[in-house]
């Protein structure tokens, strides 16, 4: 396990909660609007700017009694075999613990809710299931094995009694109003869906830096489709 970035302080990602993100490196999937390239691509991860664990865990413990909450991202943290006991080591200085994933790997966010290691959970809901596999850059692969994966996680996710979220990043050209519909029908009903609105910055395909997106008006409409769905949504910037 690699850290690649923390983020001291954050006020809007887990919840009203204060908290610090921890960015991992590494990530099973490539897609394309991604903007931690430098967590995810192999040749553009820095190992010489990593975060050491000691030094990770001094600046909790600097942190008990003012920041009340971890947050876990990256990259892809589930495809870190030594992701539980680290997220162990961080509740036992009294911590709650968010945890960011693409649904990959249910077998590890099974272990990690039935062990009581995490207490709120983000999914990113990539696409619809006929272009899954497009979007997380491995166009042309089975997508049998991997929308069998996504809906277990979903399933483990909406069946559990920890707080959770379902996100999707609306980016041009690869998700429309008709795709968000048709993610709402699938992983709905369920308590919290989140519209995510793509971020230009250290994106893996440098192409969509110049592609226009969509605007407020337009995102709202795209939003209108999914709201039914869902106990609370939410169009994040």
């Amino acid at each position: 396990m690699q850290i690649g970035k923390l983020q001291k302080l954050s006020l809007n990602d887990f919840n009203d909660k204060l908290a610090c993100v921890v960015y991992l490196t590494g990530c099973n999937w490539r897609c394309p609007f991604c903007y931690n390239a430098s967590l995810v691509l192999p040749e553009k991860i820095k190992k010489d700017q990593a975060i050491s664990e000691k030094e990770f865990f001094s600046f909790l413990l600097e942190k008990r009694g003012l920041l009340q909450g971890v947050v876990i991202s990256g990259g892809e943290p589930t495809i870190n075999n030594d992701l539980p006991k680290f997220v162990s080591k961080i509740k036992k200085l009294g911590f709650f613990i968010k945890l960011d994933t693409n649904g990959s790997n249910p077998e590890m966010i099974n272990y990690l809710i039935k062990n009581n290691l995490i207490d709120y959970i983000t999914m990113d809901i990539k696409a619809p299931k006929e272009k899954y596999t497009e979007i997380i850059g491995f166009k042309g692969c089975s997508p049998f094995w991997l929308i069998e994966n996504i809906e277990k996680s979903i399933n483990l996710i909406k069946k559990s009694k920890i707080d959770y979220e379902f996100k999707t990043t609306i980016v041009k050209p690869f998700l429309d109003r008709n795709d968000v519909l048709k993610i709402a029908r699938w992983i709905g009903p369920a308590k919290k869906y989140s519209i995510q609105l793509f971020k230009n910055g250290d994106i893996i395909d440098k192409k969509l830096e110049s592609n226009k997106q969509y605007d407020p008006k337009e995102i709202s409409k795209i939003a209108k489709t999914a709201w039914p769905f869902f106990e609370s949504f939410q169009i994040k910037q």
